[in-house]
């Protein structure tokens, strides 16, 4: 768009029909393991407003519009996405919004980390087939983690785009309704396409250097509610990136859309020069350290800090480790200390092992089982691990890791699944017949803590652990990111951070 041209009204839908359609992953180039179709667990059709409770029957938002579900598939973190399964699920995507008549909006969820074998910018391509799909007409509103990439092209093939605004993530829903809401406002007033401005920063940064727990993260992305409050902003929005793939488009980014071109042009620029500002002043959310001196604080830590919680960050399967990396567990199993079941109680969440879990459960509660498990996929830092314990607890029916097994080795209760499972939540626990507040030790696979984790830790270290998503990122071995970036090239110069204004898609 020329500096001088003014965006086309648009005629104002009462009720627009508005399309609901993405596949969302975050995916480390950094692990081994490769992610297939079913992983995304897809919903179809009328299924899809099913995963938004503002979409519910009877709620403003659903009444204001005539929604139509396409396809929704978010898989859990992992390996990059294999050109079988993307080819799939992304041609029933097209096949479904085809199929869905006449439509007004679309809008694209998405995570925007999703790395598919021989695609650099998976989500894009994606966006550029729905195009075609629906015409030139329909406006589109895409909705991101913040852990995902903007690429020009991403920007330019969306009318309207957002992010979440907190780490760890408690806005999601939130920012999701917005990007919907956003999106019925454009269709129903009739208002010209937005202006949208695009600043590429040239930072990457982990998510748990980037939290908005703590400064500086708290003050930056408190500028991105300032910046939509602006008058002429519809929206504003801040992405970290996504540190653990290898991609052309990876770095943090700044979009800020709206009416007014000088009013998101003084915006975008505005939070990009205030994230780069800060660069140097992002640390970790929680202190860091090796293993073993983890270990060693929390078994020295008084009552009042406990339970302590440490986090197996290198493997961390929501960030997009393997999941059965054993190199941690097999540490802890080996220390003296936790050898007797009257030792320190420690909790250990978790490892793929499915052989060894068909075995305990054949044995049932309270047998004594020899399995082996992990190592399955992540290998390159330890073998498949075997232990000796008493079958704590046994649990089917998980809808990611589909049977669970505790297993107590001396004192240790090691988590054991058929697949692999992110521990959040109180309840990933007491299900399992185990008491985290009891606990001496609680050791997860995880960056920085969940909600419930972070308000039941009493202590909380993170240990810098070997895996796919390694916390330490230049020893990684990134060699197709643009250079410079901050912090691969510490004293690089300053970048151009003047706003971009991309153009419609159509132009």
């Amino acid at each position: 768009m020329s500096p001088s041209r003014t965006p086309a009204a648009r005629t104002p839908v009462a009720r627009p029909v508005v399309a609901v359609a993405g596949l969302g992953i975050e995916s480390s180039t950094f692990s081994p393991a490769r992610t297939e179709a079913p992983a995304f667990h897809p919903r179809r059709g009328d299924d899809v407003l099913t995963a938004y409770q503002f979409l519910a029957s009877g709620t403003p938002l659903r009444d204001a519009a005539d929604w139509r579900g396409a396809l929704v598939g978010k898989a859990l973190p992992g390996g990059t996405v294999t050109a079988a399964a993307y080819a799939e699920l992304s041609d029933e995507l097209i096949a479904r919004i085809r199929g869905l008549g006449h439509l007004d909006g679309l809008w694209f969820d998405i995570h925007g980390a999703m790395t598919v074998e021989s695609v650099d910018d998976a989500e894009a391509e994606l966006l550029a087939r729905v195009r075609e799909a629906v015409g030139p007409d329909v406006l589109v509103s895409t909705s991101m983690d913040l852990h995902g990439n903007v690429s020009r092209e991403l920007v330019r093939l969306s009318d309207l785009i957002t992010c979440y605004r907190m780490a760890p993530h408690e806005d999601a829903m939130e920012t999701k309704e917005r990007a919907a809401r956003n999106l019925v406002d454009l269709l129903t007033t009739g208002a010209p396409r937005p202006v949208k401005a695009w600043v590429p920063v040239p930072v990457l940064l982990a998510g748990e250097q980037t939290s908005t727990r703590i400064e500086p993260a708290r003050s930056v992305y408190a500028a991105v509610d300032e910046t939509e409050a602006t008058e002429g902003v519809t929206d504003a929005a801040l992405w970290v990136g996504y540190a653990w793939a290898d991609e052309p488009r990876n770095r943090a980014a700044v979009v800020v859309t709206g009416p007014s071109r000088q009013a998101v042009t003084a915006g975008a620029e505005r939070l990009a020069h205030g994230f780069w500002a800060a660069r140097h002043d992002f640390a970790f959310v929680a202190p860091t350290g090796p293993l073993d001196d983890c270990l060693a604080e929390a078994l020295a830590a008084a009552p009042e800090e406990r339970p302590y919680f440490i986090s197996d960050t290198g493997d961390n399967p929501t960030a997009g480790g393997a999941g059965d990396v054993t190199w941690s567990l097999e540490r802890v199993l080996s220390r003296p200390e936790f050898k007797d079941p009257s030792g320190p109680t420690v909790v250990y969440a978790s490892l793929p092992g499915p052989a060894a879990v068909d075995t305990a459960v054949r044995a049932g509660v309270g047998a004594v089982v020899t399995v082996t498990a992990g190592a399955a996929v992540d290998d390159r830092h330890a073998g498949p691990l075997t232990m000796t314990g008493v079958v704590h607890a046994i649990r089917h029916g998980d809808p990611h890791a589909r049977t669970e097994v505790v297993l107590r080795v001396g004192s240790v209760y090691v988590v054991l699944t058929a697949l692999r499972k992110p521990y959040h939540h109180e309840h990933d626990f007491t299900d399992l017949d185990l008491s985290p507040r009891t606990a001496d030790i609680v050791i997860v696979k995880i960056g920085y803590l969940e909600p419930e984790l972070f308000a039941m830790a009493a202590g909380w270290k993170m240990a810098l652990t070997p895996g796919g998503v390694d916390q330490d990122l230049p020893r990684l071995g990134h060699h197709r990111i643009h250079r410079p970036m901050f912090p691969f090239d510490r004293e690089m110069p300053d970048p151009d951070l003047t706003a971009r204004i991309i153009p419609p898609w159509n132009e």
